[in-house]
């Protein structure tokens, strides 16, 4: 496998990779012959846990699958999704779709692993399971759900079950 490096920083990237760990450019996408689609790359953002935050946080990790890549999203973080290299770490995933919108919507798992998609104001809009997303009102994510941007650019959701929990649990009183 040949070594690959960032044009931006110069740090080692696999031919996969849609952005730079290192400094988060955009990589370009080499076109493969005789091939329609990209393809699929895995993106991973990697945030480190704020200061000063109590709890633990789930090891859980949202997955969007994207017709050219996956994007995941561990816990605790916030990712936007568009095309604007400026706004997102996952812009080269949306370049050939120009109906997506620069910020198209935003994408969030909580500590303890619910996710969520707020809709951006986009031009095109944002939907889960064929319902529009409106504006501005976080929608939450289920592992099976359909996510699309625009009218043609669906991602499915996969999303490890959560374990309960143990604060929201209560047994019946026995007598």
């Amino acid at each position: 496998m040949a070594t690959l490096t960032c044009l931006n920083c110069g740090a080692k990237v696999r031919p996969d990779d849609l952005i730079c760990f290192t400094c988060g450019a955009n990589l370009p996408r080499p076109a493969s012959a005789g091939e329609d689609t990209p393809a699929p790359a895995t993106v991973m953002q990697e945030f480190l846990r704020p200061q000063g935050r109590s709890g633990s946080i789930s090891s859980s990790v949202l997955r969007l699958s994207f017709p050219t890549g996956n994007v995941e999203v561990p816990a605790g973080t916030t990712l936007l999704l568009g095309r604007d290299p400026a706004e997102s770490l996952v812009a080269a995933a949306f370049a050939d779709f120009e109906n997506v919108s620069r910020r198209h919507a935003t994408v969030t798992v909580d500590d303890s692993g619910r996710a969520t998609i707020r809709d951006e104001n986009s031009t095109n809009g944002t939907f889960v399971n064929g319902d529009r997303v409106l504006p501005g009102i976080a929608v939450r994510l289920a592992d099976g759900d359909v996510v699309r941007l625009a009218a043609d650019v669906s991602a499915e959701v996969l999303l490890p079950r959560q374990e309960p929990d143990p604060e929201s649990l209560s047994r019946p009183d026995r007598n």
